[in-house]
C-alpha cells in the first residue's frame, strides 16, 4: 500500500539515508524484496528516489503540474 505523507522533520529516507526535512513529501510503501507487496515492512522514500524508483510521477491536473504517488 502507498501512502504519501509529510514530514516532521524526524523520518529517513530508506534509499539515499537523508533526513527528510519538515514539510517535505515523502512516499510510505509497504515492500518484501524490493517489490511492492502489503505484506512486506514499510519504506519511507524521499519524493527524488520515489521517482527514480517509479513509484511517483509529474501530472497535470487542471492546468497545474502536479506530483502524485498513486499508479497510473
Amino acid at each position: 500500500m502507498r501512502r504519501g505523507a509529510i514530514s516532521m522533520g524526524d523520518i529517513k529516507c530508506d534509499e539515499c539515508q537523508r533526513v527528510i526535512p519538515y514539510p517535505n513529501r515523502y512516499l510510505t510503501i509497504e515492500e518484501k524484496d524490493g517489490v511492492e507487496d502489503d505484506e512486506g515492512e514499510a519504506r519511507h522514500y524521499c519524493v527524488e528516489c520515489s521517482l527514480k524508483k517509479d513509484y511517483a510521477h509529474y501530472k497535470q491536473e487542471k492546468g497545474e503540474t502536479v506530483l502524485t504517488f498513486f499508479k497510473e
